[in-house]
């Protein structure tokens, strides 16, 4: 069965820093795109940040760019996400996804991480105090 586990979530203060960890199983790691999607209470779903299979390249929503870096380390089966200059508004549960491709639109200077991805794993909860 396909598996993915994010982890590394807690609570940090405002400015702050966390690493999240996805462990992946049951599939091809190496061929499928890797993204980061995060719920906030009474908030719709929001895509984060994605990383490629084939060229590595990265994608980041506006709202954090500039502030998380994704990477992926093939022969662990592990992307991470690393998260800095944290903001109560990033508070929320953060699941990792798989699919083919990253489903980025741009618009412009303007990117989003689209949800539509087809797996999907258990989240870790992210909070961050003001």
């Amino acid at each position: 069965d396909v598996q993915l586990q994010a982890s590394g979530g807690g609570l940090v203060q405002a400015g702050g820093s966390l690493r999240l960890s996805c462990a992946a199983s049951g599939f091809t790691f190496d061929d499928y795109a890797i993204g980061w999607f995060r719920q906030a209470p009474g908030k719709e779903r929001e895509g984060v940040s994605c990383i490629s299979s084939t060229d590595g390249s990265t994608y980041y929503s506006d709202s954090v760019k500039g502030r998380f870096t994704i990477s992926r380390y093939n022969a662990k089966n592990t992307v991470y996400l690393q998260m800095n200059s944290l903001k109560p508004d990033d508070t929320a549960v953060y699941y990792c996804a798989a699919d083919t491709r990253c489903p980025i639109l741009t618009i412009g200077t303007q990117t989003w991480v689209l949800s539509g991805m087809d797996y999907w794993g258990k989240g870790t909860l992210v909070t961050v105090s003001s």
